[in-house]
């Protein structure tokens, strides 16, 4: 007695069809992972910009009052964002009689599609405060 092999059925496109479900949902993470990885490079970049300008602010009182320097090295780490993010400075005096510079930089980020429920263009907005470093005395 010879055995028999049971027969079966053909399953030709099976793989087509579950590729053809499966791959709207594969492009939207894709595209999701994008969007994260681009705000959050955004992110990185706006608060590297407002740190570099606190720097530059808080080198001596001279350069703390000088918004123009301090919006320029700022500015000089955002060239890869578009539009430009916004640079603005401020100088106070905290309760223990220490000048600080404030650097607040505000941009904003617009997602490649636009999700439900999600706003299509967001604003990131970062603020640094660093103490200004008092002139040293000259020696007579």
């Amino acid at each position: 007695m010879s055995r028999r092999t049971p027969i079966r059925a053909k399953r030709t496109g099976a793989a087509a069809l579950e590729l053809a479900i499966l791959l709207p949902l594969l492009i939207f993470l894709f595209i999701i992972g994008i969007d994260y990885a681009r705000v959050f490079y955004s992110t990185v970049t706006i608060t590297n910009c407002a740190r570099n300008g606190a720097i530059y602010g808080s080198l001596d009182p001279t350069h703390s009052v000088d918004t123009t320097g301090i919006k320029s090295a700022a500015i000089a780490d955002a060239g890869n964002l578009s539009p430009a993010p916004e640079v603005s400075s401020t100088v106070g005096v905290d309760s223990a009689g220490d000048t600080y510079v404030s650097v607040t930089v505000t941009g904003s980020f617009q997602t490649v599609t636009n999700f439900p429920g999600v706003p299509a263009t967001t604003t990131i907005t970062r603020t640094v405060q660093m103490r200004v470093q008092p002139l040293l005395p000259k020696n007579s």
